[in-house]
């Protein structure tokens, strides 16, 4: 499963980074996933995340 932050919606909360730091950084003060780690999407780490995130900007397909 693939994953991405939506630019569009994500204010920069951090709370992705601060949740799984080796698959979410923070770009220009918004989150973003990290490159290489789009694939992290199984990692039930990463759905805590997405689930928790205030903004709802974390997609996974």
């Amino acid at each position: 499963m693939r994953i991405s932050v939506d630019p569009d919606q994500c204010y920069g909360s951090g709370e992705c980074v601060y949740r799984v730091p080796s698959v979410f950084t923070e770009a220009d003060g918004f989150g973003a996933v990290i490159p290489g780690r789009e694939d992290a999407g199984d990692d039930p780490r990463v759905r805590e995340a997405a689930e928790r995130c205030p903004s709802q900007a974390i997609v996974i397909r």
